[in-house]
């Protein structure tokens, strides 16, 4: 699956608005990375050649806003249920840089309740709770790339 330039231009509009640093997609025969640094935007494109490159994923970095819950680490997670991405895509908390959050650590949830965005080839899906409880920890940041199957919320199911 390969973007003609219009796409491209479109993606780059719409990274540039939302405020991300970096978006970065990757299939079996393309590759595009963009990157904003507030004055100029760079684009680069690259189409691999022969065997298709093995995906490569960052870890994601913790920001201490994240942290903020005080809940301990070294608690039995057992009994939680994780809310898990049911596709590759970019994970978003909100609807846009200015919107607020879909969820956050201590907000109880219901099933059916939008948790998330991950936004895949600029098709923006919502991310339905499966399950209801109290949001005990966001397990990635805002705007970074996630996997399949990928856990994204830690629930206390109620």
């Amino acid at each position: 699956m390969s973007m003609d330039i219009k796409q491209i231009q479109d993606l780059i509009k719409f990274v540039a608005k939302s405020g991300v640093n970096e978006v970065a997609i990757e299939e079996k025969d393309f590759k595009i990375t963009i990157k904003t640094n507030k004055e100029p935007t760079y684009v680069t494109a690259t189409i691999p050649t022969a065997a298709a490159l093995p995906q490569q994923v960052a870890a994601p970095v913790s920001e201490p806003a994240a942290q903020a819950d005080n809940t301990p680490v070294k608690e039995d997670l057992s009994n939680y249920v994780t809310i898990k991405s049911p596709m590759i895509g970019t994970f978003y908390r909100a609807a846009g840089p200015d919107k607020p959050t879909f969820a956050n650590v201590g907000d109880d949830i219901s099933v059916g309740k939008v948790v998330c965005i991950i936004e895949a080839m600029k098709l923006f899906n919502e991310i339905e709770s499966e399950v209801s409880g109290r949001i005990v920890k966001v397990l990635v940041d805002d705007a970074q790339p996630v996997e399949y199957d990928q856990p994204l919320f830690l629930v206390e199911p109620k």
